[in-house]
């Protein structure tokens, strides 16, 4: 198998969105691998970036009920050496392909022994080819402390996904994984071993993943233990992929996740990050999940605001952010506008940045409400 080939075969694997590549020529290959092998990410300093997104391997002996390489489904098992991988990689980014790595694998032997070729890979670009760029790895399931904190002294974003909400939950997705021990420790592992780091090393960020929907959690499950880990392990994200079923795998005849649960879940965990909400404010139903027909903040306000508008002249900053409209970009230039003067019409609000459509049914300008026309839905 050509370079190509595997980079386009570990890259599909890695997104955990299809049944394998289809059958190309040498030529279709080497036209269309780079955009099914790359994806974009937000990095803090240069916003959008294409990053080369593969796997160090497709074997696994794991049984992740979800994946579609889970251990004895009928599925192309292809494998990075590490000096390989760091010289395809390298060709990559001094061609400008790409900007950045998302490195994952599967797991034989054991996530100790997997979790050795991606370091290796990594050293290699960061030693050999002095590559100082964007680098996200993956930490394998039973990984050393050793191994994490060389992954930390090495990569800028960790991800240690638990794939479920819980410790019930992960069972009825991946019962090879264990919750306590192989995937909560290493998530806690960086802030509470930044000293191990020393002051000359800026410690990567952490994100975690859920797939949503096939183990029959809540809305109110995932959201709590993502909420737990932003204040608990300083979880940069939470990541929520919505189930989709693969021929041949444990779960394949569940039915796929709505799109619009996942956008709801973003929606809440914004909430939770950005705008000071906590978890048991949010609107769950009976069964803790939230609305699908209304995003959660303008739920929360129709219940809390529409008979006690908020005054936009005299409210806080955390009071201003529960407006629908307003976010906190639009919070800070409304509290500048006001050290000027006082706001007295939509306009105004409309000029910094506020959804008035949104905002007008909640609010109060000098003591007296806007003429508005409410929405039917809102997203």
């Amino acid at each position: 198998m050509d370079v190509y080939e595997k980079v386009t075969t570990l890259g599909q694997a890695a997104a955990l969105d299809c049944e394998g590549p289809p059958a190309l020529t040498r030529a279709e290959r080497k036209a269309q691998f780079i955009d099914q092998s790359r994806v974009y990410v937000t990095h803090p300093q240069r916003g959008k970036i294409p990053v080369l997104r593969t796997m160090q391997t497709s074997a696994c002996e794991r049984n992740c009920y979800y994946c579609p390489f889970q251990a004895g489904r009928d599925y192309r098992r292809v494998s990075f050496k590490p000096e390989e991988l760091a010289a395809t990689f390298d060709q990559m980014q001094r061609k400008r392909l790409v900007e950045g790595l998302f490195l994952s694998s599967g797991i034989v032997g054991g996530g100790v022994k997997a979790m050795d070729p991606m370091l290796d890979t990594v050293e290699i670009l960061r030693r050999k080819y002095e590559y100082h760029g964007y680098i996200h790895l993956k930490i394998m399931p039973g990984a050393e402390s050793a191994q994490i904190e060389r992954a930390a002294r090495l990569a800028d974003r960790l991800s240690i996904n638990l794939e479920g909400a819980n410790e019930q939950r992960l069972l009825a997705l991946a019962p090879k994984k264990d919750f306590w021990q192989e995937l909560l420790p290493p998530l806690y592992w960086v802030r509470q071993n930044q000293h191990h780091l020393g002051p000359w090393v800026r410690p990567p960020s952490i994100t975690t993943q859920f797939v949503v929907g096939p183990a029959g959690e809540s809305d109110r499950e995932l959201l709590a233990t993502a909420h737990m880990l932003y204040r608990e392990a300083n979880l940069a994200r939470a990541y929520y992929s919505p189930f989709n079923p693969i021929r041949g795998t444990v779960l394949e005849n569940l039915p796929k996740t709505p799109l619009m649960r996942e956008h709801r879940l973003y929606q809440a965990d914004w909430l939770l990050r950005f705008y000071g909400f906590a978890v048991h404010e949010l609107p769950f139903d009976e069964q803790g999940h939230l609305p699908l027909n209304l995003d959660p903040k303008l739920t929360w306000a129709k219940t809390h605001l529409s008979q006690r508008p908020t005054e936009i002249n005299r409210a806080s900053r955390a009071e201003l952010l529960r407006i629908p409209g307003i976010g906190p970009k639009t919070t800070e230039a409304i509290l500048a506008a006001r050290r000027v003067g006082t706001l007295s019409n939509l306009q105004q609000l409309k000029q910094l940045g506020v959804q008035t459509g949104r905002a007008a049914p909640f609010i109060l300008l000098n003591g007296k409400q806007t003429e508005y026309q409410l929405p039917l839905t809102g997203f």
